[in-house]
């Protein structure tokens, strides 16, 4: 979608999402191989304004998938490598003490840290220690960054894709339950097909530099992200999404598979990325209202990282995702 200079109408907004994505779905994939439900998901949020935690080991083009979708933005893009050692300020920016030559007057002025950006890139996220992490969670909950007990603003849009190598890897720590609420989604990605590894090693291998054309502006994206809050839905989907979210809740109505092997569940704040991401899905698909199914495609992105499991479950070997799976299962549909 072009930006011009008339506000575009709502039916051209909806016409604009299902191109956008066919377009960003055929750029992303000049760069990369496969991945299809990793690019969907990530498209979903992006579009939900949400953030996306893309957790999987190292070497699986997390890094230059999120680099290409900025590109295709045309975003300004920034790039944070967690460290054990990186402080709050790294991130945030600091007051640094300034003089003017010609008065001789000193002050204090505030330089930007790398949050100060459209899409921020935070690699490895869980190998910061918690300072850090508390100073990137309120720029995720509130779009602003406190320095020197002054809030600066961060303009939209803003989002934080991050990726997160596995929990049992050296060096790496659980990162806090609020936190992890605030991301939209939880994608996994996966190790690729042995067809696909044989495309990356010939891309990759060449030498070859791959440009990625701008398909979407700044005001558009703008647009869209605020077009498909507008979109309706029902009140299945949203009764659906509401029934999904505490079904993962311990309690004395709680069914078999959350009594066994959850520990916590999910808050109303995953009842409402379960209905925002189907009526965005479904929009993306070329559907005015979504259904069920749109709200059942979502779910394990936006249950996987707010369900805690009990000793039990991981002791019987099974993963967030397995126990998702159950209860979905278990709800089945309306």
């Amino acid at each position: 979608m072009e930006a011009t200079t008339t506000p575009p109408n709502e039916g051209e907004l909806f016409d604009a999402l299902a191109s956008t994505k066919s377009r960003l779905t055929e750029a992303i994939g000049q760069r990369i191989v496969g991945q299809d439900d990793v690019v969907e998901q990530m498209l979903i949020a992006l579009f939900a304004g949400g953030h996306s935690l893309f957790i999987g080991v190292p070497g699986l083009a997390k890094t230059l998938l999120v680099q290409t979708v900025a590109e295709a933005l045309g975003l300004q893009f920034g790039r944070v490598q967690f460290t054990p050692d990186l402080m709050p300020a790294d991130i945030t920016g600091t007051e640094v003490l300034e003089e003017d030559r010609s008065t001789g007057r000193r002050e204090m002025r505030f330089v930007p840290g790398p949050l100060f950006t459209n899409l921020l890139l935070a690699d490895e996220i869980n190998r910061a220690p918690a300072k850090t992490q508390a100073a990137l969670l309120q720029a995720m909950q509130e779009n602003a960054v406190t320095a020197g007990g002054a809030t600066h603003p961060l303009a939209p849009p803003f989002l934080v894709f991050a990726t997160q190598n596995p929990i049992e890897q050296e060096g790496t720590y659980p990162l806090p339950e609020a936190q992890l609420d605030r991301f939209m989604f939880s994608i996994h990605v996966d190790y690729p097909s042995e067809d696909e590894e044989v495309q990356v090693v010939e891309r990759t291998t060449t030498g070859a530099e791959v440009a990625v054309s701008e398909v979407l502006d700044h005001t558009s994206l703008l647009q869209l992200q605020s077009f498909v809050r507008r979109l309706p839905t029902s009140q299945d989907v949203h009764r659906y999404a509401v029934r999904l979210a505490r079904a993962t809740r311990p309690g004395p109505d709680a069914g078999d598979v959350v009594k066994k092997w959850v520990q916590w569940g999910a808050g109303p704040r995953a009842s409402q990325y379960l209905s925002l991401g189907a009526r965005v899905r479904a929009a993306l698909h070329g559907h005015e209202v979504p259904d069920v199914a749109d709200v059942s495609a979502v779910a394990q992105a936006v249950l996987g990282h707010r369900v805690v499991l009990n000793f039990q479950a991981e002791a019987e070997g099974l993963s967030t995702r397995d126990v998702v799976q159950a209860v979905l299962d278990e709800v089945g549909t309306p």
